[in-house]
């Protein structure tokens, strides 16, 4: 995956996690509010996965060039 991928992954990543934080903030459900911060941490992390692939694309190429 290339770094623009990876940039475009993270884009859709981010408009899911402002979804979920938006319904966390409609929620007045504990248990539901509990399943929304796992989701929001859940897509924390795979944000900072592609963030850390695009980084690692975008330096190898510019290692290439």
């Amino acid at each position: 995956m290339n770094a623009e991928e990876s940039l475009g992954r993270a884009e859709e990543l981010l408009a899911r996690l402002e979804a979920a934080r938006k319904q966390l903030e409609e929620t007045e459900d504990p248990e539901q509010a509990i399943e929304v911060l796992q989701e929001l941490a859940t897509l924390a992390k795979e944000i900072e996965g592609e963030l850390q692939s695009a980084r690692q694309a975008a330096e190898t190429n510019a290692a290439d060039a």
